[in-house]
This record gives structure tokens, C-alpha cells and sequence, in this order.
């Protein structure tokens, strides 16, 4: 009974491939978007993981110097021997790979790659031209220019190299320097106080340190909302097919249970049926979101060195757990959407289903509890959006708009049609109105992807667009100077004296690091000038800023430390055993960190030990190229040493662009899927259409006029959702600028309008609706006349 009764189920399929095609197809899709950004996701956090390992970011504390400068060894050997178990860290950078250089005898287990636990030849990674471990990508930058054995080690992180303290040292040139102190998480009960032994330094804990992991959990959180919106966009296919074969089949299941199978085994039958499909089609979703995932990693892993320093690995590897959700989310998102059919067929009476109906009427009842829902979503979006302070209770304020705009989406039609319809006139034009309410609950789904969509294509294009013409008014204030050098320190003094009388400034750019407020900061000294003066412009500051910070009294903080510390123009912060007031916050777009600028005077008093060798270079366009040659004549310097604006800009562009392909490239799988959505609903609506449509026909309307209005029809209703979906994708950007950027990124962007970008992709989606609806319509045309005559030759 059971195998007859299952290939009974399985007959229905291979009489409506089409229908299977469309299960199957949803099924992927929507899996392949999700395990396509968890794949993304699970690569970048291995690399993270890795960076942690080779560092033990996360968990050690660290000492470091208080003024942002290195440490000497005479204080890491003094610590030593008043009983602190520490190990020294020096890091640097040459041919743009980090070279990290470790003391295996005192580094925590499981940082340094070798160590006295292991059966490793520790005394060539102690000996000073011994080994050096990294990926094999970070070892060739290193191939013919230094003699050290290059061993490949998959658990280093990406872009970085680990080798002993002495052989970094000497080769960074840096002898006798480290840049922090690891504290091994068990001390000896009694020992000096760091006050007493070493109190130029600072104890940073390893909640406070720089956790790589939880500084990126923003922006994979927003990858991973894309990843679900277009899930959740690609099982609207899967519920509509899953609804359209319960409702085709109900003759079926009459009679497979007037025969005198249980109800119990014949729901069971059709969720094993549902459930092979979602594993054959959740295999090659999890399969093509590998390929999608290769596609877009070069560019996330381009998007997180940009914006926060973070390198990750380009190449996809292999993990377990992604193709695991992958499966899971199919199986779970197929059960999901066929839960409301299952409960239908439950509750339906044994000989109820002889009765063919028009698929999913709304009725009183559902329209009710969906404008009830709606304005639930309505409540709750609105409080959020005047309490919403975080990530979580940002993206719980999109999810709320748009979950309340989806649900709204098919009570705002009914109502549009409506009105359409009462302000025409003719038996064809008030059959069509009424026939496309008609046909509203059939294709509410697919339009409901369509919102979903465009509106996340308006929002981010919108959030994209108004961050692009921020950053380049902020490049234009920060980038003013005309050319920009870089020299050798020791070389410094005489380069810039022999500059002077040339230029009409210098303006040098030198930092340090150091705390403010407990947070790392960034600190540089600036030579204030009217270069400042006449294109910096600040979010929030006092009179005369310039002028007060080229006092010596005031400091400059970017947004990103203002809104970390909640320190605004008018509060006093400490800055090395100095106090300053705060005069003034200036956006710092793209930056992750915090940053503060004060006099070049008081930054050499702070730091005299830091020197600078980048400077700005503000000269008459013309005079740039007679500059460069003297510059090459006079010491050298080469053009590589060298680098123009118009250099700097592009560059920064470059990466502006590649950090956002990747939500570019899911907004268009997203449309391309709410397309296919509609497609699908209308190829297997168009059998069922067959009886509505007869005595229309028979009245003497041709096919081909059908056709077109079959064709208007999808027109007029993408056009309807269009208009609601700019609105609600204005709404979305909103909340992304002034609610996720800010918990994400330190920083709020103003909100610009883009008409004609609006217009664009109102037009792209009309013409994916267009192209959905041909199809359907072309087979309307060419329908023989004698299936239309078959309807009236049975009981519909």
C-alpha cells in the first residue's frame, strides 16, 4: 500500500514537470544565496581564528607602552625577573606581508609554531637566519630577498608571517625593540607590581584588545541579513509550488483516501516526497553556493582589509559546517513552507476535495489577521526607530519594516486595484480590474519578492550612492595637499629643509598610538595651516578649532572615538599625563579606529621619539613634474616615493568600489529570483486560468487579446508594487545610515535621493516582470480552441 500510494503521490509530478522544475529551482536558489554567504562567512572567520592563534588575540593580556611607543628589552627582562611570565612580540611589515617575530622559549602554548611541547627543530627557529612559517601566498613575498628556511603552515593567518624575535628584529631593523608584552594567563602568586617595575606601561585585557572576530561581527551580521532576505525571497517560489500541488492534487487525495488509506500515512507519504526533493535540491544549491561563494570572497576579503584591517584568506576551502546549514536550511525552509498545506489537508474532509477552487482565495478572515499583523510590524518598527541604539535592535527594526511592508503589500493592491477599477468604465475594463483582484492571492507571494527586492535594491543603492558622494567630499577636505612624500628619517630634516623655499608648505603627517578613554587611538600631530582651515569641515565643534588646537589646549577627535567614548566638543580627555578639551569632531569615513589630532608642537612633546617622514606637500600644479625631477636629481627619490592626489584618490575609490560588489552582487541574485518568482507563479497559474478565462473568450474577446492583457495584467501589478517598494527602500536606507552604519561602523552618513537611480532599477524590474509574464502570455495565444470549449463540456 504504502509503495503504490507513493508512486501514486510521484505520478503527479511527472505529468507536471514544470511544477517540479519550480519546487526544485526555489529550493536551490534560495539555498545556494544562504550557503553561498555562510561559505563567505565561515572563510573569514577561519581566518580570524587563525590570526587569533598566532597572536592570541582574545586571550592573553598585553602590556604595552603608554605614550604608543616600543618597549625596550631591558624592561621586558626586569619584568622577567621580578616574576612576570611575559613574552615579547615585534611586528612589522616588508614587502607588504606582517612579520611577527616570537620567543618560543617564553610564548603561551600554542602561539609560536614551535615549542618546547613539540617535535619540531626549535633550535633552527631560534638560530638567526633560522625558519619562518606562513601560508604559502604570504612566503613568496619573501622568496630571493631573504635567507631563512620558508615553511608553509596552514594555521598561520592570512598575510602574515611568524619567526623568531631576533631574526624579526633584525630584520625589520628594529634591534633590540618590541611592541608589546603577552601575559600568560597563570602568574606566580607573588611578584613585583607593574607599578614598581615597569610603570611607563599599560595593561590592555584581552576583552579590550583587538578581538578581530567581534571588530567584523557587523559587517558579517549585514551579509548574513542579504544571505537570509534572499532565502527568504527564494522559498516564497517554494511555498507557492508546494500550495499549487496541494491544490491540484486534491482529486487525488480524495480518492488515494476514499480507497482506504490513513490519513496519518498519506501525510507522511507527501512529507517524505518534500523531503527528497529539498535534499536533491538542497545538494545542488549548497554546490552552486560554492561557486557563488568563490566568485564573492576575493572581493569580501578586499572589503574587510578596507575597512577593518582584517586580512582574510582568497581562496575557499572546504568546511563542513556550511554544507551542513546549507542542507539544514533547505530541509528546515521546504517544512516551513508547506506547514499551511499539510494543515489544510488535515482539516479537509475525506470527499471535500472532488471540489476544484481558484488557488488560495483570501479570505475575510486571513485579510483581517494579515492587517493586524501588518500593523504590529507598523507599532513595533516605529518604536525601534526612535529607541534603536545597536546592531540587534537595528536590523529588528528592518526586519519589522519590511516584514509589515510584506504583509501590507497585498491589502494596499486589493485597495489600488479597487479604486482602479471604480474610475473606469466599459464591461472589458471592469472585468480585467476585477479579474486582477482576482488573481492578487495567486500571485501575492512572487509579488511579495518583488517588494522585498527593490526595495533592498533602493536601499542599499541609495546607502551606497549617498556614502559614495560623502567619501568623495571627504577625500577633497582630506587629501588637499598636492603631493605626498615619503623619505627616510634620517634623511627627514634635510629633504624638508632643502623643500622649504620650493613649496608653499610642509605639512607632515607622523601618529602614534595611545589610549583615550580606554579605547586605541590613533593620535597624530598636525601643523595647523590654512590647509586645514579651508576644507575640514566638522560634524560638531567650537569656535575657531584650528585655532585652539594650534594653542596647545585643544584636541580633535574623529566620530568613530567621539561616539565610542560619548566625548563631544566641550569634554576634557587625558592624553599622556596631559588634559585637553575636546574642540572639536570631524568625520573620519572608512577609518575603524579612533583618532585624535593635536598641535605638531604637543604631539613632539608627547612622543619625541617619533619622527616623521610622510608629509603633504602644497604646491602649484604647475611646478609638480620641475619637483619631481630635482627631488630624483637631488637624493634619489623615485616616483614610487612619491604619490599625487589625483593617485590617492583613485586608489581609495578603487577600494571603495570593491567593498561593496558583494551586497551589488546579492541585490541582483535577489531581483533575479523575485523574477523567477513571478514566472513560476504565472506558468502554473495558467491551467487554472483556463476555466476563468473560456467564457470570456466565448463572448468573443480573441487570444491574442488575452495575451496582452495577461501581459498588462503583471505590468500594472509590478508597477503597483514599484511605487510601494521606492518608498519602503528610502525607509530601509534610513535605518541602515542612521541606525546599523552607526552600530556597525562608528559613524552616520547624510541620506541623498537618487531620482534617476530609482528610476533605472524601476524600469529593470518592469522588465523583469515583462519577461516573466511573455512566457505565460505567448502559451495563452496559442491555446487551441478546443482545450477553451473542453470547460464548458465538464462540471467547472
Amino acid at each position: 500500500m504504502i509503495r503504490t500510494t507513493l508512486a501514486a503521490l510521484m505520478s503527479y509530478w511527472r505529468r507536471n514537470l514544470l511544477q517540479l522544475i519550480t519546487l526544485l529551482a526555489g529550493i536551490a536558489l534560495a539555498t545556494a544565496l544562504w550557503s553561498g554567504v555562510q561559505a563567505v562567512n565561515a572563510e573569514a572567520r577561519a581566518s580570524y581564528d587563525a590570526a587569533a592563534a598566532t597572536l592570541g588575540e582574545g586571550r592573553f593580556d598585553h602590556l604595552r607602552a603608554a605614550d604608543g611607543g616600543s618597549i625596550d628589552q631591558e624592561t621586558f627582562v626586569a619584568l622577567r625577573r621580578a616574576g612576570w611570565l611575559v613574552s615579547p612580540i615585534v611586528e612589522g611589515r616588508i614587502n607588504g606581508v606582517r612579520v611577527i617575530g616570537l620567543d618560543a622559549l617564553t610564548a603561551p602554548i600554542g602561539i609560536a609554531p614551535v615549542s618546547l611541547t613539540e617535535q619540531a627543530d626549535l633550535g633552527a627557529f631560534l638560530s638567526g637566519g633560522g625558519q619562518i612559517f606562513g601560508r604559502p601566498d604570504a612566503l613568496a613575498a619573501l622568496e630571493g630577498t631573504v635567507e631563512a628556511e620558508l615553511i608553509a603552515d596552514p594555521n598561520i593567518a592570512p598575510q602574515t608571517l611568524t619567526t623568531d624575535l631576533v631574526f624579526a628584529q633584525e630584520l625589520l631593523g628594529r634591534e633590540g625593540e618590541i611592541d608589546r608584552l603577552l601575559i600568560a594567563t597563570v602568574q606566580p602568586k607573588q611578584q613585583a607590581t607593574l607599578a614598581e617595575i615597569a610603570p611607563n606601561l599599560t595593561r590592555i585585557s584581552a576583552q579590550s584588545g583587538s578581538d578581530i572576530g567581534r571588530l567584523t561581527d557587523s559587517f558579517h551580521l549585514n551579509l548574513t541579513a542579504f544571505g537570509f532576505l534572499s532565502f527568504a525571497v527564494g522559498f516564497f517560489i517554494v511555498h507557492s509550488a508546494i500550495g499549487l500541488a496541494f491544490e491540484q492534487r486534491r482529486p487525488m487525495i480524495r480518492t488515494i483516501r476514499a480507497l482506504g488509506v490513513p490519513l496519518n500515512i498519506l501525510l507522511a507519504l507527501m512529507m517524505v516526497e518534500l523531503i527528497l526533493f529539498a535534499l536533491i535540491a538542497g545538494v545542488a544549491g549548497v554546490i552552486l553556493g560554492y561557486f557563488i561563494a568563490s566568485a564573492l570572497l576575493p572581493d569580501v576579503a578586499a572589503t574587510l582589509q578596507g575597512l577593518y584591517g582584517a586580512n582574510v584568506s582568497g581562496t575557499l576551502a572546504f568546511r563542513a559546517s556550511w554544507w551542513a546549514t546549507g542542507l539544514l536550511i533547505a530541509l528546515g525552509g521546504t517544512t516551513i513552507a508547506s506547514v499551511s498545506a499539510f494543515l489544510k489537508l488535515a482539516k479537509m474532509p475525506l470527499l471535500a476535495g472532488g471540489q476544484i477552487r481558484a488557488h488560495v482565495m483570501v479570505a475575510g478572515r486571513r485579510a483581517a489577521v494579515l492587517a493586524i499583523l501588518a500593523a504590529a510590524c507598523a507599532v513595533l518598527a516605529v518604536i525601534l526607530a526612535a529607541t534603536a541604539d545597536g546592531l540587534v535592535s537595528g536590523f529588528a527594526l528592518l526586519a519589522s519594516v519590511l516584514i509589515g511592508a510584506a504583509l501590507a503589500l497585498p491589502l494596499i493592491l486589493d485597495q489600488m486595484l479597487r479604486a482602479s477599477q471604480s474610475l473606469s468604465s466599459g464591461a472589458k475594463a471592469q472585468w480585467f480590474w476585477a479579474d486582477t483582484r482576482q488573481q492578487l492571492p495567486g500571485l501575492s507571494l512572487a509579488l511579495m519578492a518583488l517588494l522585498l527586492a527593490m526595495a533592498a535594491n533602493v536601499g542599499v543603492s541609495t546607502m551606497v550612492s549617498s556614502f559614495r558622494l560623502t567619501f568623495v567630499d571627504f577625500l577633497d577636505q582630506r587629501l588637499a595637499s598636492e603631493l605626498y612624500l615619503t623619505v627616510e628619517e634620517d634623511r627627514a630634516k634635510e629633504i624638508t629643509g632643502y623643500l622649504e623655499p620650493r613649496v608653499d608648505a610642509i605639512l607632515p603627517i607622523v601618529s602614534a598610538e595611545a589610549q583615550i578613554k580606554g579605547v586605541e587611538t590613533e593620535v597624530f600631530g598636525a601643523r595647523v595651516h590654512s590647509t586645514q582651515r579651508d576644507n575640514w569641515t566638522f560634524l560638531d565643534a567650537m569656535a575657531d578649532p584650528w585655532d585652539q588646537v594650534a594653542g596647545g589646549a585643544g584636541i580633535l577627535l574623529n566620530e568613530q572615538l567621539a561616539r565610542r567614548t560619548d566625548t563631544w566638543p566641550g569634554a576634557i580627555v587625558a592624553l599622556g599625563g596631559q588634559s585637553f578639551e575636546v574642540v572639536g569632531v570631524y568625520g573620519d569615513y572608512g577609518n575603524p579606529i579612533g583618532q585624535a589630532i593635536v598641535s605638531e608642537e604637543v604631539f613632539a612633546e608627547l612622543y619625541p621619539e617619533e619622527i616623521a617622514n610622510n608629509f603633504g606637500l602644497r604646491i602649484s600644479v604647475d611646478q609638480v613634474d620641475d619637483l619631481l625631477s630635482d627631488l630624483e636629481t637631488q637624493f634619489g627619490i623615485s616616483s614610487e616615493n612619491v604619490i599625487n592626489q589625483a593617485e590617492i584618490k583613485a586608489f581609495s575609490l578603487q577600494v571603495f568600489e570593491r567593498t561593496f560588489t558583494v551586497t551589488a552582487a546579492l541585490n541582483v541574485l535577489t531581483l533575479a529570483v523575485a523574477g523567477f518568482a513571478i514566472l513560476m507563479s504565472l506558468l502554473t497559474l495558467a491551467a487554472m486560468r483556463v476555466p476563468q478565462l473560456a467564457p470570456v473568450w466565448a463572448v468573443g474577446i480573441t487570444r491574442r487579446s488575452l495575451g496582452q492583457l495577461e501581459l498588462l495584467r503583471a505590468l500594472i501589478l509590478a508597477f503597483f508594487t514599484i511605487l510601494i517598494a521606492v518608498p519602503l527602500g528610502i525607509v530601509l536606507a534610513w535605518v541602515l545610515l542612521a541606525v546599523v552604519n552607526v552600530a556597525a561602523f562608528g559613524w552616520k552618513l547624510p541620506l541623498f535621493l537618487f531620482p534617476a537611480d530609482y528610476l533605472q532599477l524601476a524600469i529593470l524590474s518592469l522588465l523583469a516582470a515583462a519577461l516573466a509574464a511573455f512566457w505565460p502570455a505567448l502559451k495563452l495565444t496559442r491555446l487551441r480552441p478546443a482545450e477553451l470549449l473542453k470547460v464548458f463540456a465538464n462540471e467547472r
